[in-house]
């Protein structure tokens, strides 16, 4: 159902303004016109007089000879160098104007009548106020009758009986903060595979991000191994051998996604002999899809065990009250567009030779990127959203120019120049920077994985997230206020509003707002919007939200699952057990793009295999490109 917006008090105002500076023109121009016609007519006659008068008299002299050629002449010039026509010079004009629209096609002008490209009649008016829509905005439908469920079944194994007393597993994380979370959470689970003694991990001080703080510096490293006690023995540091000597842990890698029996088959002989093994780069190394009492174990880790440190979430408190004493409800949005990003991902913004010159002498860093082809890159929904798409996009969801937004971004490419569509669209804009003093932050400006942690908990606690990118940081919070309470989490659904964000200057607002709405159904963090099984499980942890049937059978709504017979627990959404799925390969792979990171994509749209890796002792031997492309964009 097509939404109608009202035209605003202010639209209709500019409207007729503009209609009236049209009409003034023509008059003026008219008036203009009659002056000249009417000062020909005279030169006409003043000449045809005096030649009506030599003939008579023939008193012809050479003087008044050469004043009648001269005239002559001067009349003839006078009206070859005369305006044209009004007819043709309204027509001139109306070909620039056209060709002005077709140079600059972003409609920033907020409840006035922009002109289509194409069609005088079509009309694109952005209004100033979202409208009444038929869903609450700051809410998710449903999300009462869901929660989240990751205690342990009663027949899960503890650490204290399962744990073998002489097996250490070190980890080394890679990438940004939230990369680095999730190699956290799933070296967890993999210390509870291999029956093995987690130390306490060690962050990326090598990276693109260049921070060095380490696990205590950021997380709290004692509730971290208070809480997990009872799943997996962690411990913050290697024990001497006995006799004093320390133990040094072997070096290795797993392929990514490596499931349960590829531990069992590449780790765990190399751990009984050695002891201590450390893995590697260690993101996404272990299998999406995973026993259901795993997947639990993995929540708990993400979304219990992991608390930032008493100063990060202290200041990440004092920047959530300062939003909310801007406005009660209020978005979050992570916007990723750097130029490094923009030219990895071998999209086209518009920008011509400028903009082709500047990201592709960025490109040839990375020697191994075939050239780009940008028209597939955006039909497949890679190109992350522009600020103005952002903007348009939101307006069309239904809200106004009164919302305000917390931005959460690294340099933007274009600067203030590409921030402005969206600023005119949506004035209140905010971002730690500008709502903490410069003194406040100084404790966390120098390490970025800090500042990102701040920018995590007020994304966190916004009524509204959105992203536009489907990096690390953009999955772990979707997954985690799925988790809580399902808040809204607006992904864009770009392989459908690519095409229509290019089209929207030849179709009115009106079908633009309602076609953004169709697309987005899916992609607003309502329950049950992915297919279990699909996805990143840190995006969807299906087997951690559960259904309070009791709650929609007292309000007569029927319960999408039945309570199981033996106990009072309900069952998980896509549950599946590891017998029903059969799966006895030792690495996973998964059909969907939105698993993929943007490494991946651009490795698959060259056709090369994302899953072909070499599983070295040692990262020095391995290509740098590859390490600081998979930094670069990892959150």
């Amino acid at each position: 159902m097509s939404i109608v917006f009202p035209p605003t008090a202010a639209a209709s105002a500019a409207t007729t303004t503009m209609k009236k500076k049209k009409r003034d023109h023509h008059h003026h121009y008219k008036h203009n016109g009659s002056i000249i016609v009417t000062i020909k007519n005279r030169i006409a006659s003043v000449v045809h007089h005096v030649l009506f008068l030599i003939h008579r008299r023939r008193q012809l002299f050479p003087l008044v000879s050469t004043a009648s050629g001269f005239l002559l002449l001067f009349f003839v010039a006078f009206s070859l160098l005369s305006t044209p026509p009004p007819l043709v010079m309204r027509q001139h004009h109306r070909h620039r104007h056209r060709h002005h629209l077709l140079q600059h096609q972003s409609s920033f002008n907020i409840g006035v009548t922009v002109e289509s490209n194409f069609d005088q009649d079509n009309i694109f008016r952005i209004p100033k106020y979202g409208g009444n829509l038929d869903r609450d905005l700051w809410r998710t439908k449903d999300s009462k009758y869901y929660y989240g469920c990751s205690d342990p079944s009663k027949n899960f194994p503890r650490a204290n009986v399962k744990t073998h007393p002489n097996r250490y597993l070190l980890i080394a994380t890679s990438g940004g903060l939230n990369q680095q979370r999730t190699g956290i959470t799933d070296a967890v689970v993999a210390a509870y595979i291999l029956n093995a003694t987690l130390v306490i991990p060690k962050l990326d001080h090598k990276s693109y991000w260049k921070d060095t703080s380490d696990f205590a510096e950021i997380f709290d490293v004692d509730w971290f191994i208070s809480f997990l006690k009872k799943d997996v023995a962690i411990i913050k540091e290697l024990p001497k051998k006995r006799g004093g000597r320390n133990l040094t842990p072997h070096n290795m890698r797993v392929p990514r996604k490596c499931a349960p029996k590829c531990y069992y088959s590449r780790v765990l002989p190399v751990l009984n002999k050695k002891h201590a093994v450390q893995l590697t780069k260690f993101d996404y190394r272990l299998a999406n899809k995973l026993d259901t009492n795993l997947q639990k174990l993995r929540c708990r880790v993400n979304y219990h065990a992991l608390h930032f440190t008493d100063p990060i979430f202290e200041m990440g408190k004092i920047l959530v009250d300062r939003m909310r004493m801007k406005s009660r409800n209020f978005i979050a949005l992570h916007l990723r567009f750097e130029p490094d990003m923009l030219a990895f991902s071998g999209c086209y913004y518009g920008g011509g030779d400028k903009e082709r010159t500047e990201l592709g002498s960025i490109r040839k860093r990375w020697k191994t990127l075939h050239v780009s082809n940008p028209d597939k890159v955006r039909s497949l929904g890679r190109c992350p959203l522009t600020p103005e798409e952002i903007g348009l996009m939101l307006r069309a969801l239904g809200f106004g120019s009164d919302v305000h937004l917390y931005i959460a971004s690294g340099e933007v490419y274009g600067g203030e120049e590409t921030l402005a569509p969206l600023k005119a669209l949506f004035p209140n804009i905010h971002s730690k920077e500008t709502i903490a003093s410069k003194e406040e932050l100084n404790p966390f400006s120098s390490f970025s994985s800090r500042m990102a942690a701040l920018d995590f908990i007020v994304c966190d606690e916004s009524d509204v997230f959105v992203t536009n990118n489907n990096g690390n940081m953009a999955r772990i919070l979707a997954g985690r206020r799925r988790y809580f309470g399902h808040k809204p989490t607006i992904r864009p659904n770009a392989k459908k509003l690519s095409r229509l964000f290019m089209d929207r200057n030849n179709m009115t607002w009106v079908d633009f707002s309602s076609k953004v709405q169709t697309h987005q159904v899916g992609f607003m963090g309502e329950p049950n919007e992915g297919k279990p099984g699909r996805g990143q499980f840190h995006e969807n942890p299906v087997s951690c939200i559960c259904e309070d049937s009791e709650a929609k059978a007292r309000e007569g709504l029927t319960p999408l699952l039945i309570p199981q017979k033996q106990t009072n627990e309900f069952l998980n959404l896509g549950e599946v057990s590891h017998q029903q799925r059969k799966d006895n390969s030792e690495v996973t792979t998964d059909d969907d793009w939105l698993d993929m990171d943007y490494l991946d994509n651009a490795a698959l749209l060259q056709g090369k295999d994302v899953h072909t890796e070499s599983y070295l002792d040692n990262d020095s031997l391995l290509k740098p490109d590859s390490f600081v492309v998979e930094e670069l964009f990892s959150d």
